[in-house]
């Protein structure tokens, strides 16, 4: 670990769990800070610089789901997982739409709690040491790092995996994208919960690009998808 310690949001309303959660996670270098319930969060996340949120789904007051849609509004660049007793494939998805990075099911082990942090913690450093890279999508200006996706000069800040999704797409625009290649480099595994977050975050970049009729997110059927475009260069 460097000096700076990563610090990590946690929401979690079972006290025994919660501080089973936090030591753990104290003893592996992260400073953790545990909040009973979302509404204690939300005052801890305006109040402190985190780098990753942990949010349990079923809480009392305000429950994770309303937690993370008001730090998206706020942040679209924090990871959040989060941590259900949920298992239907309905509710899972709709933690994705706000944005989230990954989701454990109760009960998990500690250890794959670390691993999917370490994954996403990778990830984003990774991210952040890359060079800026500006993309030229038809009409559309695309800056990797920033974010930005500006047309007719008007910008829209995108989440994280909005961006990294479309930049691989612009990377390869006019060739096949392979689904799995994409899944394995933005979510680390390829099972079923995580195509389904693809398939929604394909949709929202779709409704993105729409503005440029040129422009086009197309299925490949049985190998991923292609982005049409008339324009597509990068300059680093």
């Amino acid at each position: 670990m460097t000096d700076e310690k990563v610090k990590i949001l946690l929401c979690e309303d079972d006290e025994n769990l919660g501080m089973l959660l936090r030591e753990y996670l104290q003893t592996k270098g992260y400073e953790s800070d545990l909040q009973p319930d979302g509404e204690a969060g939300y005052k801890a996340f305006t109040k402190n610089k985190y780098d990753l949120c942990v949010f349990d789904v079923m809480m009392p007051k305000k429950d994770g789901f309303a937690l993370a849609a008001e730090i998206r509004a706020m942040n679209t660049e924090v990871p959040i997982i989060f941590l259900t007793a949920k298992s239907m494939k309905e509710d899972i998805l709709r933690g994705f739409k706000l944005g989230a990075d990954d989701y454990l099911s109760k009960p998990f082990s500690m250890e794959e709690l670390l691993y999917r942090i370490e994954s996403i913690l990778r990830r984003v450093r990774g991210k952040k040491s890359k060079d800026v890279v500006v993309f030229q999508i038809g009409k559309f200006i695309f800056d990797s790092q920033k974010q930005l996706l500006t047309h007719r000069n008007e910008s829209k800040k995108l989440t994280t995996k909005e961006s990294e999704l479309l930049s691989l797409l612009a990377a390869n625009a006019n060739e096949i994208l392979e689904r799995n290649y994409a899944l394995k480099t933005i979510w680390v595994d390829d099972n079923y919960f995580n195509a389904r977050s693809m398939d929604v975050y394909i949709t929202k970049l779709r409704k993105l690009l729409k503005d440029d009729p040129d422009v086009a997110i197309i299925n490949i059927h049985g190998k991923g998808y292609k982005l049409i475009t008339p324009q597509a260069s990068s300059n680093d």
